[in-house]
């Protein structure tokens, strides 16, 4: 694997319905995180607009152009008040609502004449959920990434790592709408996440990630 595990951490911008999305902010962060433990990790941030064309584009370039060893994916929920750790993509996509250029997938269908209707992510994700559990974050394992762009990119990103030279883990995080200001643990009576909390548990998520990352090089 040499000296250091790469992750590619992505987010999304603003779309339809959600002009604020905490995961573009919750990128940055992660990647000015400055700790001895990071010494060996390689991050590579990178934030998608929200449409299937981008996913399909930046995707593969990411992934071809910096070998990531994982990729650790947020997207927003915002009528979720918690995290979710996500299991599973379903190989469906709406048709109700455009993506961020207006466009309307013409299927109901991810990949066409396949019988797989969902593909999981691994078992890596039980370990993710207890990490993040550990930083005492509000957080949940989920079975439904949705219809729209975050179960597409989780979809997609399963395909990724079945590919000869993919990435071997990927994960995809759900975060809840929390406000765009600085907000403390104590500040939010009815404890919903903050952001600072969401940054603590993306934290511990980041360095699970890499360690699992590297004991799959190691096997």
């Amino acid at each position: 694997m040499g000296d250091k595990v790469r992750i590619l951490i992505t987010g999304f911008r603003p779309f339809p319905g959600a002009p604020y999305n905490p995961t573009e902010k919750l990128v940055d962060r992660l990647m000015r995180l400055r700790r001895p433990a990071f010494d060996n990790i390689e991050c590579i941030g990178h934030v998608f607009p929200v449409t299937y064309g981008a996913v399909d584009r930046q995707l593969p370039a990411l992934i071809e152009r910096h070998r990531p060893h994982a990729l650790l994916m947020f997207g927003l929920a915002s009528r979720t008040p918690h995290m979710r750790v996500e299991t599973r993509a379903r190989n469906t996509v709406t048709q109700i609502w455009p993506d961020a250029e207006h466009t309307r997938v013409q299927g109901r269908a991810i990949v066409g004449g396949t019988s797989d209707a969902t593909r999981r992510f691994g078992p890596h994700t039980t370990r993710l959920l207890r990490v993040a559990e550990d930083t005492g974050v509000a957080v949940k394992s989920s079975l439904s990434a949705g219809y729209y762009l975050c179960n597409y990119l989780s979809w997609r990103a399963i395909e990724a790592t079945k590919a000869e030279k993919g990435p071997r883990l990927a994960a995809f995080i759900h975060v809840p709408l929390v406000p765009r200001g600085i907000v403390s643990r104590r500040a939010s009576p009815r404890r919903r996440v903050t952001f600072e909390e969401m940054v603590d548990a993306g934290e511990a998520m980041l360095m699970e990630m890499a360690r699992l990352a590297r004991g799959y090089a190691n096997n």
